[in-house]
């Protein structure tokens, strides 16, 4: 049996099939976010609707739809342990949509489903505002519209382009219109007012770490920031921007917590910056999480707008809040400054702690490197020396895969694998300098970055996330010590990163692309992402007001953009009438012929009813005329020639525009001399 094309099935199967296929497109973002069950239940079940349309069978029952509605009710308590919320709101407009698919008999049902997608498709952006997401729901959007164009359309059966033509010009007319109301419409919010569930991070920083924890995040290519530097940039291995300072040990994770210290013992930050600083914008993406990322050392607050940060004694800025919108700031760092105390305090004594019981190797290597004669005396930042030339000498090496750490990594890490990424590194360094009664603590962020040679914004990742250690030497305070340099010096200067082996098919691809190519490539897309942050998800309130003041206003405030929210609503209503009138001033010249016809004759006391045709009026003139007595048979014989051929001209099969506009003006000169008395 042969099965029928697309293009030939019965209307109402092609319109479901094509409703089907664009509520599919709008839900298919969202399957990364909501249950499991639902995504499994939304696609059976559009499936099965599209069954039922392409066999022209009947749809399910009432009891069919309400029961499996109890279950999803059911399931969605229990998965969210309530109904509200956005989590659990989306996953039910998603069932809601699709179960309604079940009962799509008629129009009404039809704009039910159109006004859910329409919600379901903003819902999208509770969870991404990207460029791909804005970019998928735009499809979306011209999906529905021909739907919605579609629907109106009952007669006949018009094709999906031409309903496809017609929404893709409604929403190129209203798109001015949107564009105006996105500069000029007061911003006293996040974009979609959620702010604690605006995105989702997939930052590698926490307050604890443990072994293992960073090894992820080397795999993944996300943008976790991106730095406009506004000279010259530092050298890259100097880019190391700061996030949480780990310096409690339990065996196992590292953790950043206050100090257990009365205030009095407590280390003050005392920094200390000299040189020329460093300027620079940071646009920072979503995390969910409240520390300002910035380089090395900050002591002037950075300038955000609607958050306040503060300098812990760390010299890490935290925010009163989760950034859960795309954040940008200006930051001014100094690469040259000391902090810490300069002479050792009780407070220090904190950053020498160890848990008994781990790592006896290591201690015992501290303790035989103490009992050395060679080593009797050293300072601290000759122990440091030592450390960092085994790290050199002894055939240490920067991997992506390790394997699994026991018990005791610092014993493994110096004795057994030898082998690690930066966290490894970072913790048993630290480790060894705190046994040998150097005080040490962990530092993570990221370190590094890629300049984008399209619009000159350096590209920090995920994949840059690090960590790195601070010791503490007499005289001079904390100082940076980054044991990774050692082992791999690309890591840290050079930007080269690990890289998990690739597949067949990826080989397959990658290998026959060229691989500048392939980088310059990378580099647009990312300027283009950049571009629409910058524009776009950061276009702010103080954006707004600056844009007030490029077009004249001397200290706008929001009450300004709403006056000139209100002239633009003005102006383009009046813009509206006027095109509307220029409009019905351009309609059809053989209607407007046919008007002064049907006004003439009113003026001299005939009454016609509207929308007359010319063979209609003709007849009502001989009615009229052999009532009243009054008018000439020559006259009424040229109003009714002069009518007839006025049809003639309108339904005359079609010839030159010039020949119509040609006999259309000798009418309109013949109708100066037509007259008529009653």
């Amino acid at each position: 049996m042969k099965l029928p094309t697309f293009s030939h099935l019965p209307r109402d199967t092609r319109d479901t099939l094509f409703v089907l296929a664009v509520i599919a497109w709008v839900v298919a973002p969202l399957t990364q976010e909501i249950p499991l069950w639902c995504s499994l239940l939304s696609g059976a079940v559009m499936v099965w609707r599209g069954v039922l349309a392409w066999r022209g069978q009947p749809l399910p029952s009432k009891w069919w739809l309400m029961a499996l509605l109890g279950l999803c009710l059911a399931a969605t308590l229990l998965t969210f342990r309530t109904l509200l919320g956005r989590d659990a709101g989306v996953t039910m407009v998603v069932v809601l949509l699709t179960l309604k698919t079940l009962e799509l008999r008629a129009r009404r049902d039809a704009f039910v489903v159109f006004f859910l997608s329409f919600f379901l498709m903003l819902t999208n952006f509770f969870y991404s505002q990207s460029l791909l997401t804005a970019a998928a729901m735009l499809v979306a959007l011209l999906g529905l519209l021909t739907a919605l164009v579609n629907a109106h359309m009952p007669v006949g059966r018009p094709a999906l382009w031409q309903a496809g033509h017609l929404a893709g010009s409604m929403a190129l007319l209203g798109a001015p219109i949107m564009v105006l109301l996105f500069v000029f419409f007061p911003r006293v919010a996040p974009l979609w007012g959620l702010p604690s569930d605006a995105m989702t991070g997939r930052s590698g920083l926490s307050n604890s770490m443990t072994v293992g924890n960073i090894a992820s995040l080397a795999l993944d290519g996300s943008v976790a920031m991106r730095v406009r530097f506004d000279g010259p940039p530092p050298p890259q291995s100097t880019l190391y921007f700061r996030g949480p300072v780990l310096s409690y040990f339990d065996g196992r994770v590292w953790q950043a917590r206050p100090s257990a210290m009365p205030n009095r013992f407590r280390l003050p930050a005392e920094l200390q910056v000299s040189g020329e600083p460093v300027r620079y914008q940071i646009t920072l993406e979503p995390n969910r999480l409240p520390w300002l990322l910035v380089l090395d050392a900050t002591p002037q607050t950075p300038v955000l707008v609607g958050k306040t940060a503060r300098m812990t004694r760390e010299l890490q800025w935290i925010l009163d809040q989760p950034v859960t919108d795309l954040l940008r700031y200006e930051v001014q760092s100094y690469p040259n400054f000391q902090h810490g105390p300069r002479q050792f305090m009780p407070g220090l004594q904190e950053y020498l702690d160890l848990p008994a019981g781990f790592n006896p190797r290591t201690l015992q290597l501290a303790a035989e490197w103490q009992r050395d004669p060679r080593h009797a005396g050293a300072s601290n930042a000759q122990w440091v020396d030592l450390a960092m030339q085994r790290l050199r000498s002894e055939g240490y090496s920067y991997t992506l895969d390790p394997g699994i750490y026991g018990q005791h990594s610092a014993d493994e890490f110096w004795f057994d694998r030898k082998a690690g990424f930066c966290e490894h590194m970072a913790s048993s360094f630290v480790i060894l300098m705190r046994a040998l009664n150097v005080p040490a603590r962990i530092v993570t962020g990221y370190q590094g970055g890629e300049r984008n040679s399209v619009d000159d914004f350096w590209t920090v990742r995920q994949s840059d996330a690090h960590a790195w250690t601070e010791v503490w030497l007499a005289g001079q305070g904390w100082q940076r010590v980054d044991p990774t340099s050692a082992v791999a010096p690309g890591r840290t200067g050079t930007l080269q990163r690990l890289s998990p082996p690739r597949g067949v098919i990826a080989e397959a691809i990658f290998g026959t692309v060229n691989p500048a190519l392939a980088l310059n490539l990378r580099a647009a897309w990312d300027a283009v992402n950049n571009r629409w942050n910058q524009w776009v998800l950061n276009y702010t309130q103080n954006k707004q007001l600056d844009l007030l003041k490029n077009i004249g206003f001397k200290e706008p405030n929001w009450q300004d953009l709403i006056y000139v929210l209100c002239a633009i609503v003005v102006l383009s209503s009046l813009g509206g009438a006027a095109w509307n009138a220029w409009e019905r001033h351009q309609q059809d010249p053989w209607l407007r012929l046919l008007k002064l016809a049907i006004l003439k004759l009113r003026a001299a006391g005939l009454l016609l009813a509207p929308n007359r045709t010319p063979r209609q009026i003709g007849q009502q003139l001989m009615a009229a005329s052999g009532t009243a007595g009054r008018t000439s048979e020559a006259g009424l014989q040229a109003w009714h020639d002069w009518l007839n051929r006025m049809e003639a001209l309108r339904y005359a099969p079609p010839d030159s525009a010039g020949h119509f506009k040609q006999q259309l003006a000798k009418l309109h000169g013949e109708l100066k001399h037509l007259h008529w008395s009653k």
